[in-house]
């Protein structure tokens, strides 16, 4: 029985010294290298081979953020993270809130930062288990200590899912306006931003009331954020 034991302490240290390894040189490949597929995108693609009224496909197009428009990056902020900036990758103030909606029954959005949006897509699943969400926090700590704002922008603005099999602002931008990333204007911009809470429900090209209203006050947050650093110099 000792034995036993002995060997199974060993193989689960062996196991958590790999998982340290593997997720810690993950996270600083990525610092520097394009992400070429996540999690999501084959999750998708595997939906949408098992529904046949569905064309399987995976539209994805790296680019630098320096070919993203300065539009696009302060509408995404705008949008789902204003707090962007300021925060270690956690919003609390938040989250506090998310947490007393809950409790009332209510479903609160808007607590989880680009930073977490960004983990979920890149290095996760999507589910609302507590082992996701640790690992969640987990990979949240690690990007924030080893990437740079302006990269974790840029890793959201390429992955995040556009639409049904669509992937990223420079897909978004070439399919719903025929234009280039970087010259996606402010009401381009907060157009796609403001379908991103549910892409593949929503369409920038057929907008409903509710997300033309969401445009609108995307634009007018725009207006209202600082500058950023990586812009300006």
């Amino acid at each position: 029985m000792k034995s036993f034991l002995g060997r199974l302490v060993r193989l689960v240290g062996k196991l958590v010294m790999w998982f340290f390894i593997l997720s810690i040189g993950s996270v600083v490949l990525f610092r520097w290298m394009p992400v070429l597929f996540t999690p999501l995108m084959i999750i998708r693609w595997v939906e949408y081979v098992a529904d046949e009224k569905e064309e399987a496909q995976i539209r994805y197009n790296w680019v630098s953020i320096d070919d993203i428009s300065a539009s696009m990056q302060r509408a995404v902020i705008a949008s789902e993270d204003q707090k962007f900036l300021e925060h270690n990758g956690f919003d609390l103030e938040a989250m506090q809130k998310a947490w007393e909606g809950n409790k009332k029954g209510k479903n609160v959005k808007g607590a989880s930062t680009i930073t977490q949006q960004t983990v979920k897509n890149v290095f996760l699943w999507p589910s609302r288990t507590y082992l996701r969400k640790g690992l969640e926090a987990y990979f949240t700590v690690l990007v924030e200590l080893i990437w740079t704002k302006e990269r974790i922008l840029e890793v959201y603005l390429n992955v995040v899912e556009v639409g049904k099999g669509k992937y990223g602002v420079a897909i978004a931008a070439r399919d719903f306006y025929q234009t280039e990333p970087a010259k996606l204007g402010q009401r381009q911009s907060a157009m796609i931003a403001a379908i991103l809470p549910s892409p593949r429900r929503w369409n920038p090209t057929r907008p409903t009331p509710y997300i033309v209203g969401r445009q609108a006050w995307i634009m007018g947050q725009m207006r209202n954020l600082g500058p950023l650093p990586w812009l300006e110099k």
